[in-house]
């Protein structure tokens, strides 16, 4: 397991490496919906919304945005490809190529702002206990880390270390990060303190719901060594649902109750943690989301090139390292709503396709012949980018007219409704069958 061609992304996973089960997929799902930018996206809920209104919009996205990760991680275990080779049978072989660009570049996005997360949290640590912040080397600890666990791969990493003890660090860290903030007798003027309106609450849902949607263009590349499709389902659903009601409550709560902006959030969980001790344990378990970030980065564009893993991972790992060094931690939260424009009608499209046109068929064999099922118009499926463009222009259509709505399931509901009916319009979807045998 350890060569990098047995990560291929056009290669289904063979049964030898389909390994990991429900537990696997909770354990995995369950720390990476854990993090520092999901405390941080909490607490941009907060003063706009009250705390129970934040709370609701926190269940309702988290449970939606759970769901579709869950159905995104079938279609990995039912072809056994990664994500970008599986989205070939919808884009067109060539026109996947453009959702790798864009997962790339989101990937590029999320690695670098979870370094400088890192970063500055550490530094904040370190300030407190001896003085000084040292955030470069910070930032080259943290960048080094996450790619050495990026070139172990998927099935290394979670058997290996999430299993046996990333885990634990992290349940200790949230759980006594969730006592100090329980005990601290603030909890209660949080809850009664209204909202300043300057918040929708479908503009919060559609935040909570960005978190996971930035998770479907990676999930495949992990769900494809599943055992089988429900357990990748349950475990991952499940696991994710749980972390981000938890995390987004916490960053939503703990910065209400401290009566600071989003920005100072992070500083204010410190003081009120025991001098930071649940925050390090955080940060020491953080490095998983970077491990996704640039392993499934490296995925991507190995669907473009032809190149190792391995030796992708430490490129991106470099990159991702060298923009934290330059780049402070601003614009989050338009970089949440851009993933949220791009990728829910992009899977609104995509499990329209393989759930109710495929029937959750694919021929791997085939997704490199131009000549064959999907190669479609000179490699482009236009009936499916053409509802991605529709679900797209959706959301900002409604974020801009009607934020209190939410983009999120008019855009998905567009995209979705409408390749369904193109389909069953513009025949046949393939220019021949596809060989499923």
């Amino acid at each position: 397991m350890s060569q990098p061609d047995s990560y291929d992304p056009f290669v289904p996973a063979q049964a030898s490496q389909r390994i990991l089960t429900t537990r696997d997929a909770f354990a995995l799902w369950f720390s990476l919906g854990i993090g520092l930018l999901v405390l941080q996206a909490g607490a941009y809920l907060v003063p706009g919304l009250s705390l129970p209104q934040a709370l609701l919009a926190i269940v309702v996205g988290s449970g939606i945005g759970a769901v579709l990760l869950g159905l995104a991680s079938m279609v990995g275990a039912d072809t056994g490809l990664a994500t970008m080779a599986a989205l070939r049978p919808t884009l067109g072989i060539r026109g996947a190529h453009v959702a790798a660009i864009l997962n790339i570049l989101q990937l590029i996005g999320w690695g670098a702002f979870e370094i400088i997360a890192m970063r500055d949290a550490a530094g904040t640590l370190s300030q407190n206990a001896f003085g000084v912040g040292l955030p470069i080397l910070w930032t080259l600890v943290f960048g080094v880390a996450a790619t050495a666990l990026a070139v172990m791969g998927p099935l290394g990493f979670v058997r290996r270390l999430l299993r046996k003890y990333g885990l634990w660090v992290l349940l200790a860290g949230a759980a006594w990060m969730t006592f100090a903030l329980l005990s601290s007798g603030d909890l209660s003027a949080a809850f009664a303190r209204p909202g300043d309106g300057s918040l929708a609450f479908g503009s919060a849902i559609d935040l909570v719901i960005a978190m996971p949607l930035s998770w479907l263009p990676l999930i495949a590349d992990y769900a494809r060594f599943g055992k089988s499709p429900g357990a990748m389902f349950k475990g991952s659903a499940l696991g994710y649902a749980l972390a981000n009601i938890w995390f987004f409550s916490l960053g939503a709560a703990y910065a209400l109750s401290a009566g600071q902006s989003a920005d100072n959030m992070l500083l204010s969980a410190l003081a009120t943690t025991g001098g930071g001790l649940a925050l390090l344990f955080i940060l020491i378990d953080e490095t998983d989301n970077i491990f996704a970030d640039i392993f499934s980065a490296a995925t991507s564009l190995a669907s473009l090139i032809k190149a190792h893993i391995r030796h992708l991972v430490i490129g991106f790992g470099v990159l991702c390292t060298a923009i934290a060094l330059f780049v402070p931690m601003t614009q989050f939260l338009t970089f949440l709503y851009m993933i949220g424009s791009v990728f829910t009608p992009l899977y609104g499209v995509f499990l329209v396709d393989h759930f109710i046109i495929r029937k959750r068929q694919v021929a791997a064999t085939e997704i490199h012949d131009i000549k064959g099922p999907y190669g479609f118009t000179f490699g482009l499926s236009l009936t499916a980018f053409a509802a991605w463009a529709a679900g797209i222009a959706t959301y900002y259509a409604v974020l801009n007219l009607s934020p209190a709505w939410g983009a999120t399931l008019p855009a998905f509901a567009v995209s979705a409704i409408g390749y369904w009916g193109l389909s069953k319009i513009i025949r046949p979807i393939d220019r021949r069958p596809p060989n499923l045998s």
